[in-house]
Parts: structure tokens; C-alpha cells; sequence
């Protein structure tokens, strides 16, 4: 018995055709219904199956052992539903992180808070304008980057910590001011003048919501980071 990919891939449209790149927020009501549908409809064939399988086996054997590709389908359904639901151990992503972190010149600390406030370390996730993983790249950005699969942990991680560098260097390393164009995009923080911390200071109300609320949340989380780093206690939540 296999999980028809297709249906997962539909489960997987559903879960995230309305999350946005900062907090993953919860589809419609009208979407949401569709994703539990789809879902029930998903478990209940596959609970029809397993009778099947089970009927089988008691005649075959007088016993019955849950078959393998059955106990793999409904481990990868579930690791997906925590997948969208919640964050996963931002340890599982360190090395990788580490890795880009070090040929970019990008603090750790940096590139984690940016990956827990954009997807909540969700490798699939998809925001309503397209962006996409863990550090939610748009296509074109992607593209220019030399990532061909955004959903891929390592090109993703390696093509976000490469366009955060840029910006680093690009804004000589006011960080507040790199994570503001990091959301909003550049062209939009120098057209209101922005170049160091404190023009962003004196300009953020003048970028959305969003942005605003973003640049105090990803610097709160890289002390935080650094702070695992380092040692100390702290929580990054």
C-alpha cells in the first residue's frame, strides 16, 4: 500500500496558499475546510485499506502486522501536519546554517532568527506572494541566487544567507537595516532614504506594519540564538 502523491501534494497546496512569510498565519475558513476534507478523505481510504489488509492477513496467516509502506505513508502525513503546525528544532538545520553562515560572513545567530521568524523552520512552507522555505525566497530572487529548488533545506539556506550577506554588505552591516529590506525589499528602504540604523529608526513608521514588527522580532531572536551560542540561558520563541 503506497500514498498517492498527488494527494499530498494538494494537502500540502492547501496547508500553505494563504501563510505569509513572517508567522505562517491560518488559512480561511473556506480553505481550512478543504485541507480537513481532503485530510479525512486521505485517512479514511487509507483506514479502508488497512481493513482490507488486515482481512487479508487473517486469512492468510491467522495474524496481522501493520505493513511497512502503511506505518511510512502515516509517519510522513504526520511529520508534515507538525511540519505546519509548529516549528521544527532549529537544531536539525545547524550545520547547514553554520556552513553558509561561514562562507557568507553572516553571523549564525542571524541566519536562525531570520529562518524561525520568516517560516518557523518549515522547509515547505509557501507565503500568499510566493515566497518559499525555510528563508522564504521569491523565484526570481531564488533563480538569481543559484537555487533551482527552494524547498531544499541546504539551497535555500545557502541562497537566503547569500542574499542576506549582499544586503549586509550593501547597507555596511546595519543589521536592522538589512533585515528591514530583507522584507520590504531594498528598493523600497532607500526610496525613503534609509541607510543606517538610525534613519531606520527615524523612518520605520513610514515602512508597513509588517516590516516594523519583523526587524524587532529578528533581532530579538538572534540575542536569543546568540545566546544558545554562547551558553547562556534564553528562549527563542
Amino acid at each position: 500500500m503506497s500514498i498517492d502523491p498527488r494527494l499530498i501534494t494538494q494537502l500540502l497546496q492547501l496547508q500553505f496558499q494563504t501563510s505569509d512569510p513572517l508567522s505562517l498565519r491560518n488559512a480561511s475558513s473556506e480553505d481550512a475546510g478543504d485541507f480537513s476534507a481532503l485530510l479525512e478523505s486521505l485517512l479514511g481510504k487509507k483506514a479502508a485499506e488497512g481493513k482490507a489488509a488486515v482481512s487479508r492477513a487473517a486469512l492468510g496467516s491467522g495474524g496481522y502486522q501493520m505493513p511497512v509502506s502503511a506505518y511510512s505513508a502515516n509517519a510522513a502525513l504526520h511529520s508534515m501536519q507538525r511540519s505546519a503546525f509548529g516549528p521544527a528544532k532549529p537544531s536539525a538545520y545547524d550545520p547547514i546554517v553554520e556552513e553558509a553562515s561561514e562562507r557568507y560572513g553572516v553571523e549564525p545567530g542571524l541566519v536562525k532568527a531570520v529562518i524561525h521568524s520568516e517560516s518557523s523552520f518549515n522547509p515547505y512552507a509557501v507565503s500568499s506572494s510566493g515566497a518559499k522555505g525555510l528563508m522564504q525566497l521569491m523565484d526570481s530572487t531564488g533563480s538569481g541566487l543559484g537555487v533551482s529548488d527552494p524547498f531544499d533545506p541546504a539551497q535555500n539556506i545557502e541562497g537566503g544567507t547569500r542574499y542576506l550577506a549582499g544586503l549586509l554588505r550593501k547597507y555596511n552591516g546595519n543589521e536592522a537595516v538589512a533585515l528591514a529590506a530583507y522584507n520590504a525589499g531594498p528598493g523600497r528602504v532607500d526610496r525613503l532614504g534609509i541607510r543606517t540604523d538610525a534613519d531606520l529608526k527615524e523612518r520605520l513608521h513610514l515602512l508597513p506594519r509588517e516590516t516594523q514588527q519583523y526587524v524587532g522580532k529578528v533581532l530579538e531572536r538572534k540575542e536569543q540564538y546568540d545566546s544558545f551560542r554562547t551558553g547562556t540561558t534564553g528562549s527563542a520563541t
